[in-house]
This record gives C-alpha cells, structure tokens and sequence, in this order.
C-alpha cells in the first residue's frame, strides 16, 4: 500500500502550492546556516549521543527516550515494526488521517481498525493494540479535548494498549494549546518532525520521544536504520530548541493567522465549504467540480481528500496573499470556460 501524499508531486514545480502543509515564510536564518553548513564528508555518530543528550535537556527526558529519526514516515514505520516484534496485532488509527499510519501496519501483516472520534475509539477498544493519535490531525486539523483525553486514558489502560502522539502539525497551531496531560504523555510515544514549519521538508528530520517505562522502545532502538539521520538532519535538530528558531515560529503563526482568515474570506466569497480547524490548514468543498487538474495546469496544487475517504473535498493550506489572489483568479477563470 503506497500512501498518498500532498506537497510535491511528478509534474513541474508548483507556483503556489496549497497542497503542502508547510509553511510558505521559509526558514530561520540561523537554523538554515547551519543545514547549509554540515559536513558531508563523514558519517555522523551512529549513537547520535551528543544530539539525543541535547535533545532529551531541551524536552526534559532522559537522553536514552530520545530516537531520531529520517522523518515521520521512518518513524512511523519503524514503530510500527517494534510494536509487531512486542506482540502486538492491532493498530488503531484516524479516519480521516495521515496514510502511513495504515500503510505501515498493513506492511506488516498488523489488523487495522479506523475511527472517526475518540467516543468510538474507546468503545471499541478491547485488545492491546497500537493507538495513533494525530495532534493536531491531518487532515482535519481538529484537536482532542480534556475530556477526550482522559476517556482515551482510561481506555488505553483498560485494554494495555499504547498511545503514540504524532504532533508533526502542533509547532503550526494557530489556535489554543494541546490538552495532552503531561502523566499521559509520560506514557505516550510522540514523534515530533520540525521540519514543516521549518519550510525544509526536503531535510528528513525527527525525532521519537519514548515512554518513561516500558519495552517497546528496546525494539525500537533495534530495528532502526544505521545512521537514520544524515548530517543535515543533526544541525536542523540541533537548532529546533534554539530561541532564535522559536521566536521565528512565533513571528510565522502571527502570519499564518491574519493570512488565514483572508483566505477562509476568499473562499467563502467563492461559495466553498470549510470545516473549522486549529492548525495552518483545513477541509474545503469546492462549489465547482473538476478544478484540481485545470488548476494544476496553472501551477496551483490543491491535495486530493478523496484518499482520506472524502471524495469531493480538498486539503488547502494556509498561503501568501500573492498565492490566495492567483487561486481566486483562476477558480474564476475556469467558471467563464
């Protein structure tokens, strides 16, 4: 099963690319000196212990939970396997959601359950399984509450299962704050991947942080790549915790709010359905049918939501106003032809 993607595809370069949930301000000048920096002409350390013990200071955990990874996908790959060799059979994930979560399980024989809220999650929970949790989710940008948590903590304690968090969209939140509580989050996996709001998709970077206890993270170690991280992928980890890079972040959210609210204008304007989100992009229904391939061939991606189960929609983020004025103008253009 190859899971679909947004971002970049096998055609030219987008001129405007709503379809990639990164953001459209770049990266931080200091941060990008020091991508742009590493050295290429050796290996990394295989144990990366400088970069976990640096990690694991800024997270506030010991530096033996901290796996980098070659981004998300690795990661969620590589988890995926350790939870497979701990015994378990099950993995549950949102639906709507992120593809390799399935994909993944599926790669390894694993049976996949889908759920559409944690009510039903946790109402059907009964085997220990392998519970992802998008937060905030891909697709939707919705986000779990207080009270979805702590019901999702009692049932994952019910039935033994464990609890990984992707929080790959949190650094771009444009509304409120994870409700995560932190004595769960003592036990959740959760896979942090800077480097969409770092506009450096290109830069396969992560990390896993493990639970205080338990022996999942032992297989995890095991099965992990040799040097999983390139050189380029240490210095952007490195430089995540770095004031300069959050006080950036900070400056890129205030952005992506204003430039937000204009694009939601924008395509109400043009009679779309939108759903509600908290993250930098969301779920829209054109009034139009057909747009994606003729705005294609303009230079403007649009993702597909039919390979979320939601044919019909789309997944739009958050753009520059120049990007906002040419999708307007050619959702416009293509209404005359």
């Amino acid at each position: 099963m190859i899971a679909e993607h947004g971002g970049s595809d096998s055609g030219p370069a987008p001129i405007h690319d709503f379809s990639s949930n990164a953001s459209p301000l770049g990266p931080p000048p200091g941060l990008l000196s020091a991508v742009l920096a590493a050295g290429r002409s050796r290996y990394p350390d295989p144990a990366y212990l400088a970069l976990r013990t640096h990690l694991g200071a800024a997270e506030g955990v010991d530096a033996a939970r901290v796996l980098p990874a070659s981004g998300g996908a690795e990661a969620i790959r590589r988890l995926s396997l350790a939870a497979h060799l701990s015994g378990l059979r099950e993995v549950w994930v949102p639906q709507p959601g992120f593809g390799d979560y399935a994909a993944a399980a599926l790669a390894l024989g694993l049976q996949v359950h889908r759920y559409a809220s944690v009510a039903e999650l946790c109402l059907a929970l009964a085997e220990p399984a392998l519970v992802w949790v998008c937060e905030p989710c891909n697709p939707t940008g919705d986000s779990l509450n207080d009270a979805d948590w702590l019901a999702l903590d009692a049932a994952l304690q019910r039935s033994g299962s464990i609890l990984a968090v992707d929080t790959a969209y949190e650094p771009l939140r444009l509304m409120g704050a994870s409700q995560l509580p932190p004595a769960l989050a003592e036990r959740a996996w959760r896979l942090v991947c800077p480097n969409k709001a770092l506009s450096l998709t290109g830069v396969r970077a992560a990390y896993m942080l493990a639970p205080a206890s338990g022996h999942l993270a032992e297989h995890a170690r095991n099965v992990a790549p040799s040097w999983v991280l390139s050189s380029e992928g240490v210095n952007l980890l490195m430089h995540w915790h770095d004031e300069e890079t959050q006080a950036h972040l900070r400056h890129v959210r205030a952005q992506l709010r204003a430039w937000r609210d204009t694009q939601y204008t924008v395509l109400a304007e043009l009679g779309w359905q939108q759903r509600p989100t908290c993250a930098n992009f969301w779920l829209a229904k054109p009034k139009q049918t057909g747009l994606l391939e003729p705005l294609r061939e303009r230079g403007i991606k649009l993702r597909d939501a039919t390979s979320f189960g939601l044919p019909g929609w789309v997944r739009l983020s958050t753009q520059t106003p120049a990007a906002q004025l040419a999708l307007r103008q050619a959702i416009k253009d293509l209404k005359k032809t």
